[in-house]
């Protein structure tokens, strides 16, 4: 993206730079990209999906009342995904809060469902005012990079690890996957037409069949999503228990992963015009039941391992396609994802987000803030939970709070 294609950072809300046409779209788009938005996809469709049905089974939501949650983050997600990626010309993937869903499973055990749905629309509500005030952007420039990306680092720790227990807990499916990703990786000239993950990916999938692991067991429900309604109904114990902590994973939490992840990629992020979309569609997905909108980390993370940076918005465009497909297909698609064994999921996750800890960890450490990166990345991977806030939250503030306190040089050679 060159200098005049960039979003004005001046403006309140970013303009876009000059749209591509279809024919401008299918130029810039390659196989590197179209893998880059399928193992994006892959990610999202898997391990998050079964944080959605274990929340949704314990929160004793029925099976339609699922289905429909997860129409909603996928299909409506990838719509606004296709279309600001394509308007913006960058990687802009924008799904559902993890954490926020997290939050929901306790919850659900007191409060009804139409309940929740109340404070999905009044939390929608507040992200889209705050957006609307211009304010994001100011604050999120105002966090030190290398404390933001201590924060990313403290997240992404987890692919790592979960990546090193796989090799462990089944060799016959992570072991060819590793060794596939390395061998490429270290053959460049081999990289250049089969990008590793690529590789890692095939590995998997033969591993897969090979050793009959795939449990595949149709249960004779519908193919297609039928989204259900939701009405909300307001309640105060619900907008004190969830608005403000749904706030702050959407704008905090996924959206400063999000913002950080694009930034080391060397994308200009439209901060505010982000925060203004993700508060407009929370209001729209909580129709469907879903949890509020974010502009994901992890996702956006996968969407820029590789590839030229201008190129990129057709990974967004792709995971947000496919995205639509899965939500329409919810319920033969999160069968079948759920069928493939775990280590599949992780190695493949943690091999993608190699490169992306990689980079996080020389940004958090690399230069300035140093010692307030490294409090944000170990409060952020201890996984404490304050007030029903988790770990990267607290971790952003504390290492905000030493930078302030001990690293005041650093903002003046800023």
């Amino acid at each position: 993206m060159t200098t005049t294609d960039r979003p004005d950072a001046k403006a309140r809300f970013e303009r876009p730079p000059a749209v591509h046409g279809p024919r401008g779209v299918l130029r810039d788009s390659g196989p590197q990209y179209l893998v880059n938005g399928l193992v994006g996809l892959i990610f999202a469709a898997t391990g998050p999906v079964a944080v959605i049905l274990a929340v949704g089974v314990q929160g004793g939501l029925d099976q339609r009342q699922i289905a429909s949650w997860i129409f909603g983050v996928f299909f409506l997600n990838g719509v606004l995904t296709v279309v600001v990626s394509w308007v913006y010309r960058q990687p802009l993937a924008f799904l559902w809060t993890i954490p926020g869903t997290v939050l929901i499973g306790p919850a659900l055990s007191h409060l009804a469902p139409a309940e929740v749905v109340g404070a999905y629309v009044v939390t929608g509500v507040l992200v889209l005012v705050l957006g609307l005030t211009g304010w994001i952007r100011a604050a999120m420039a105002a966090i030190p990079m290398p404390v933001v990306m201590g924060m990313v680092a403290g997240v992404f720790l987890g692919f790592g690890t979960g990546l090193a227990r796989a090799v462990t807990d089944d060799v016959a499916i992570a072991v060819p996957m590793v060794v596939v990703f390395l061998v490429l990786t270290a053959w460049g000239a081999a990289a250049r037409r089969v990008p590793p993950v690529v590789g890692a990916l095939v590995a998997g999938i033969v591993a897969v069949a090979v050793t009959g692991s795939f449990r595949y067991e149709p249960d004779g429900a519908s193919l297609f999503a039928a989204p259900v309604l939701a009405v909300p109904t307001w309640s105060w114990q619900a907008m004190v228990e969830l608005v403000v902590p749904l706030a702050i994973t959407v704008i905090v939490v996924q959206n400063g992963q999000g913002v950080a992840v694009l930034r080391a990629a060397g994308h200009d992020v439209p901060v505010n015009v982000a925060t203004v979309l993700c508060g407009a569609w929370s209001v729209l997905a909580a129709g469907a039941g879903a949890v509020s909108t974010c502009l994901t980390g992890p996702t956006n993370a996968l969407l820029t391992v590789s590839g030229e940076r201008e190129r990129q918005y057709t990974a967004g465009i792709a995971c947000g396609l496919l995205a639509m497909a899965f939500g329409a297909l919810a319920p033969l698609f999160t069968t079948l994802m759920l069928a493939t064994p775990p280590a599949f999921v992780a190695t493949l996750g943690g091999l993608a987000m190699l490169k992306v800890l990689q980079a996080a960890f020389v940004a958090a450490f690399g230069h300035r803030f140093t010692f307030s990166a490294l409090v944000t990345f170990v409060v952020t991977a201890s996984g404490v939970t304050v007030l029903n806030i988790g770990g990267p939250f607290w971790g952003l503030v504390t290492g905000c709070v030493v930078a302030l306190l001990v690293e005041r040089g650093d903002f003046r050679a800023s």
